[in-house]
């Protein structure tokens, strides 16, 4: 079954209207991708051809520029990143300077690129692969009923940069993907079912390219991947699949992200009046984890203050380290201690600290190796260049339909 939604009029100018905007997809002999990953404190820009990565730039967002958009909804950013790729893009030459990427954009009348690609964001259960970017998307991240995270624009972003080009946005392995074997649902209340958030493009892409560096077909190999960014996602794949994972309300703690929580005393807290519901929201994603206990979401910050004797970030540090260790082990009892290899990434990997710290928690389970950083510029290229060359299939999202997770 397909995944589908319902087709809402978008109402904050990405289009004037409900119809089908996507195009014909760009001759496969146009070389170039835009690549955009908005993330919580930066937003990662790509240009790549079928050889790799041409152009890359980080544009960082520090948390005074965070703090402008505290308690307002995700896609209020649109314009503030948008406005900063362009000025990254032009800076190397890539888009006109003083140029707008809005919708009925003039002066950009040919495709610097063959299609633009985001990271997906909080959208319904969805499988794996590469995906066309519509309204209708756009208007689902706009309500953003499983919540607001920064992913939630890479979407409209790239059918904004796109549009400007006359070529077609997609989205690749969106943080939603859910690949779970069906006993990692239950959670012992009927009222309640776990369900997949998290870092799907990254731990995908590392653990495939793992496999071809091995040799080895993907699906033969029985692995765990520890993603360690501004969230954690620890995830079992046997088969070719991710059969199990925590989620975002799940799990470790990270530099803004509660982890798991115990249950009776949160539910005090929502019943105490203390919170909105907004604002506890907040406060568990987005303010929470190292955030919440030290004012910074910096791990380097974090070990500065732990060499100068800080002994509050030390215990935190530690804490968080820990419970990433706990996870990794909860892992490798889904995988019945049959683990060919853990996988380390994420921008935390390039922490040595942490990552010494981790192998003494987890170096029992099978050889560790480091992938620091992220492959997500590259893994959205690919996919996408896949769908032009024909080798994938994009998928579509069909309109008026409800939504359906296909197994």
């Amino acid at each position: 079954m397909r995944l589908k939604y319902t087709h809402l009029r978008v109402r904050w100018g990405l289009a004037e209207d409900t119809k089908d905007t996507t195009r014909e997809a760009a001759p496969a002999e146009v070389g170039r991708v835009l690549v955009i990953n908005p993330g919580t404190t930066s937003t990662k820009i790509g240009i790549f051809t079928r050889a790799g990565e041409e152009f890359a730039r980080n544009i960082h967002h520090g948390d005074d520029e965070i703090q402008r958009f505290k308690g307002r909804p995700m896609l209020d950013r649109l314009e503030f990143r948008a406005e900063k790729i362009e000025a990254a893009l032009a800076e190397a030459g890539y888009w006109p300077s003083g140029v707008s990427g809005g919708s009925g954009v003039s002066g950009v009348s040919s495709a610097r690129w063959a299609a633009v690609a985001g990271r997906g964001g909080l959208l319904p259960p969805m499988e794996c692969g590469t995906y066309l970017v519509d309204d209708a998307m756009v208007e689902e991240l706009r309500r953003a009923p499983r919540g607001e995270h920064a992913s939630n624009l890479g979407a409209p972003l790239a059918l904004r940069f796109a549009r400007a080009s006359g070529v077609n946005a997609y989205i690749v392995d969106p943080v939603t993907v859910d690949e779970w074997q069906p006993c990692a649902r239950m959670t012992g209340s009927p009222l309640l079912q776990r369900t997949f958030i998290g870092h799907a493009l990254n731990t995908k892409a590392v653990a495939k390219r793992y496999a071809r560096e091995l040799g080895r077909p993907y699906a033969e190999l029985r692995l765990m991947v520890a993603h360690m960014g501004s969230g954690i996602t620890v995830s079992a794949h046997r088969g070719g699949r991710m059969v199990d994972s925590n989620s975002i309300e799940e799990g470790p703690f990270g530099p803004d992200r509660s982890g798991s929580l115990p249950v009776r005393a949160l539910i005090k807290l929502c019943c105490s009046g203390k919170m909105t519901e907004k604002e506890l929201d907040r406060h568990v994603f987005g303010d929470g984890g190292i955030f919440a206990y030290l004012g910074t979401r910096d791990l380097k910050e974090v070990e500065a203050r732990m060499d100068a004797g800080d002994e509050q970030a030390a215990a935190v540090f530690e804490a968080m380290v820990y419970q990433i260790g706990k996870e990794t082990g909860a892992m490798a009892a889904v995988l019945e201690g049959k683990v060919d290899a853990v996988l380390l990434t994420g921008g935390m990997a390039h922490s040595q600290r942490l990552v010494q710290r981790l192998r003494g928690y987890i170096e029992w389970i099978a050889p560790v190796v480091v992938n620091p950083g992220e492959d997500e510029l590259r893994a959205l290229a690919e996919g996408v260049f896949r769908a032009l060359d024909g080798e994938e299939e994009a998928k579509t999202v069909v309109s008026g339909q409800g939504s359906e997770n296909r197994e």
